[in-house]
């Protein structure tokens, strides 16, 4: 902008964040970017025009070299748009140097402002920071790992005025379908600045994104896997669209193969009092061994799965078996196109007279035709839980299995993937108050709510929405509520799909949130809102150990899932990491207590008894036991691997054991009543 005669005095903004600074009459073509710690301007050092010059933070003086303009492709030009901001070398790991030179359209000079006032690097994803937290003059600015702090804040009028996102992508559609690829098309999206990029997904994991001026893209795909594809719109202000209907696509295989695996062998089986642990030889294959499935007395009860890259495990345990008792086992082995090999040897043990092991029994309690998703356990020994697309509450009499639906959830909606109604809590003083504290997806957000529950119905007219503004989207919508030690409630919500919500502070977004009963923030949350910790992707499990501590469990992309220990104020690293790869290791980053390939893991639920962590998982189908050592999570055992299939919830139960639900049917979509799931009772030794 430029500006007259005399002083003008302007309101510079960036995330609602305002201040007045004084430009001079003799101000150059563009616009100010001022750091919020000092005061000062992102300023071109000594006034060159040179390639590789640095950039600093100097006294606002209206010179040609502090004004910057922002263009449709991202890029933040100075002097009159003669050069442009840059990345020296390229460089994506922290710190890198910031500097101008002549602009060619490469990602490292492309540039998107967060809402929480932050400047990141889009080839990078970095924060443009003054080093050192320094607030003199000719303090150098380069980049360094976003933490939200005031010396990665800027104020400015540019990029940042728009809040509007994009609209949802229109007709998605597939073509081209073979064994590795395909091509995905939509129609465009509208916006009113414009859509800047195009985010593709599948099953709530990002495969790639595109400039926002395409509007088809070719997608490396897995022979015989089923995906559902769909695309979200992004602006260059990173507003995200709702994601677009799903397409499902199962690629053909790449050539036929009848080719059956060769049997597995020397099958080896011991008893530890009621458990029993399987090994066996890996069995051959022309193409590749995929999965072992393992019988007991001729019935499948588990299965050990591998990927096209990585070959299955050799091992199996089998737990919660009748003491004194006598059992046979063999193993086959399958590929990928379903050939199944021989029988393995036959191997017979006979178990211990007592359990003497960690898990003894497993009993079904109940059952559903919907997605078991929150459940809790009231006084009198009944469970109550959520069905996430029927938007009802059911209440479950865990010795008989009658079951009586307490009520439905007013003004809840499903996303056609995740979201819905998902968790719940009761407050300490149940018995007397009758509060329920529900989260579920409406129409315009994600939300907490309290409902009070009469007896055996749920009173609607007594709804109280403790929190709404929650952004939701198809995945990545969090859900889980935990009341804590400290009596306050805390609820994980996932990045609504748009990683830059997860670093921003004043974001309700990739965040475990803490609240008071009534929905008041409490004085003590260190960013004077609601945020507790920041930096997560779609964390769902929560639950405290007896020393007070919050553990999460979390969902990663492409990469590892994640085991967190919970601290005031944390910065859990996401989007720049995910686990413990990308720039994970930079300082500010709180590392994971363990990780899990996504292969193995994809769990949602987490509990703790006697401190011992149990995680249970639904791409993995298996419950990892975790005892905890110091803050450690140092060993993790694998339970039910593939008995019960994808595993959603996992709670504990009064009597010491654990509650357990299956998510094996309809789990991403949004249809009520076609699922087949199950509610189990684990009893521990």
């Amino acid at each position: 902008m430029r500006v007259g005669l005399g002083a003008a005095l302007l309101v510079l903004a960036v995330g609602g964040v305002g201040a007045a600074v004084l430009v001079p009459a003799e101000a150059a073509t563009g616009t100010t970017i001022v750091s919020v710690a000092s005061g000062r301007c992102l300023d071109v050092v000594g006034q060159s025009q040179a390639d590789k010059t640095g950039v600093n933070i100097y006294d606002c003086n209206g010179q040609a070299n502090q004004g910057w303009t922002y263009t449709a492709a991202q890029e933040l030009r100075v002097y009159d748009s003669a050069k442009c901001l840059d990345v020296a070398g390229q460089d994506t790991t922290a710190p890198a140097t910031a500097q101008i030179y002549t602009c060619n359209g490469q990602a490292n000079q492309k540039w998107r402002f967060a809402a929480n006032g932050s400047i990141v690097g889009v080839q990078s994803g970095l924060c443009l920071d003054v080093t050192g937290a320094a607030t003199a003059n000719s303090t150098l600015v380069n980049l360094w790992t976003c933490n939200g702090q005031s010396n990665q804040q800027w104020r400015t009028t540019l990029g940042n005025a728009d809040t509007q996102a994009p609209t949802v992508p229109g007709s998605p559609r597939v073509s081209d379908l073979v064994c590795d690829a395909v091509t995905f098309a939509w129609n465009a999206s509208t916006d009113n600045v414009g859509v800047a990029f195009y985010d593709v997904y599948h099953d709530g994991q990002l495969m790639k994104s595109v400039p926002g001026n395409t509007l088809s893209t070719s997608l490396t795909v897995v022979a015989g896997v089923t995906w559902g594809l769909y695309v979200n719109a992004r602006d260059a202000a990173g507003n995200v669209s709702q994601a677009s209907t799903t397409v499902p696509i199962t690629p053909p295989q790449c050539q036929a193969d009848t080719q059956a695996p060769s049997a597995p062998g020397n099958l080896t089986a011991s008893a530890s009092g009621t458990t029993v642990t399987l090994q066996w030889s890996a069995a051959t294959d022309n193409v590749g061994v995929r999965a072992y499935d393992i019988y007991r007395n001729d019935a499948k009860v588990g299965t050990v799965t591998g990927t096209a890259t990585t070959a299955p495990g050799t091992s199996f345990i089998d737990s919660a078996l009748t003491g004194s008792t006598t059992y046979r086992y063999f193993v086959v082995a399958r590929d990928a196109q379903a050939n199944v090999s021989g029988h393995s040897n036959t191997a017979t043990v006979t178990t211990g007279a007592s359990c003497g092991s960690p898990v003894c029994a497993v009993t079904q309690v109940g059952t559903d035709t919907d997605i078991p998703w929150g459940l809790v356990t009231l006084p009198d020994g009944s469970l109550l839980y959520t069905r996430r697309d029927a938007h009802n509450i059911v209440r479950l009499n865990p010795v008989t299995g009658a079951r009586t639906v307490v009520g439905t959830v007013p003004n809840v909606q499903s996303t056609d993937g995740e979201g819905g109604l998902l968790g719940l809590a009761i407050s300490s003083g149940f018995a007397s108050d009758h509060w329920l504290y529900i989260m579920h997806t409406s129409p315009a957000d994600n939300r907490i709510v309290r409902i009070k529950l009469n007896g055996d119905a749920l009173d609607t007219a007594s709804e109280q929405v403790l929190l709404s503004g929650i952004l939701r989207n198809k995945f990545h919508d969090g859900g889980r509520l935990r009341f804590g030690p400290d009596g306050k409630l805390y609820a994980s919500t996932g990045d609504a799909q748009n990683g830059d919500n997860a670093q921003n502070t004043n974001s309700l977004n990739g965040k475990i949130l803490r609240l008071n009963p009534d929905g008041s923030v409490p004085s003590d949350n260190p960013f004077g809102n609601y945020v507790w910790s920041y930096g997560h992707r779609n964390p769902q499990g929560l639950a405290f150990d007896s020393q007070g501590r919050l553990w999460e469990q979390e969902f990663g992309n492409s990469v590892m899932d994640e085991t967190n220990l919970i601290t005031k104020g944390g910065n859990y690293g996401w989007p720049a990491c995910e686990g413990t790869s990308g720039t994970c290791g930079t300082a500010g980053y709180i590392a994971p207590k363990r990780t899990y390939p996504t292969a193995e893991g994809s769990c949602s639920g987490i509990a703790v008894v006697r401190d011992v962590v149990y995680i249970a998982c639904e791409r993995g189908t298996r419950l990892y036991r975790a005892p905890i050592s110091g803050s450690d999570l140092p060993a993790a055992a694998v339970y039910f691997n593939g008995t019960y299939g994808r595993l959603r919830t996992v709670e504990p139960a009064p009597d010491g054991g654990l509650w357990l639900t299956t998510s094996n049917l309809g789990d991403k979509d949004s249809t009520p009543d076609n699922s087949d799931e199950k509610v189990l009772h684990v009893t521990l030794g």
